[in-house]
């Protein structure tokens, strides 16, 4: 009867214990690793106006993003695009918020603008909202899937 008891407390602990580090909570002001990853992010909308290098380390090898017109986009795509011609200007991050789930997990909630990439309107603001998903792997923090959309500017 003890054996069972036993059994049962074990089995329900191991159950408990991945739930609760799974559970998620909002990056403090202080927190390293969200300063890191909103410094990334901030790196990588700044990088529509001017080629800085950073999607080599910023994106997963296996990253997938979504674009603000549907289309799926890998780190290839974004890795030529960074080495294009940039026409755009005025590239600013507006707004970052990390929330982590566990400890090799995190969602950036945030939103960019910049001002001439399209050719046919060159004085035109552009704004987005997107949402980024990273992931911790061998100790490196990097974006594994990425959907932007286009919102009115504030």
């Amino acid at each position: 009867m003890h054996l069972r008891t036993f059994a049962v407390v074990i089995t329900t602990t191991l159950l408990l214990v991945p739930a609760y580090t799974q559970q998620s909570h909002w990056a403090s002001a202080d927190d390293k690793t969200a300063k890191y990853i909103i410094e990334m992010e901030r790196k990588w909308a700044e990088g529509v106006c001017v080629d800085n290098g950073v999607v080599a380390g910023l994106l997963a090898d296996d990253f997938q993003g979504t674009s603000t017109k549907g289309a799926r986009f890998t780190k290839a795509d974004e890795l030529k695009d960074e080495k294009g011609a940039h026409i755009a200007h005025d590239c600013e991050l507006d707004e970052a918020k990390v929330r982590f789930f566990g400890d090799s997990i995190s969602v950036v909630y945030g939103s960019e603008h910049y001002v001439g990439k399209d050719k046919s309107e060159p004085n035109a603001k552009v704004c987005q909202v997107w949402t980024d998903t990273w992931l911790k792997r061998a100790g490196t923090w990097q974006i594994i899937a990425s959907q932007d959309n286009r919102a009115a500017c504030r």
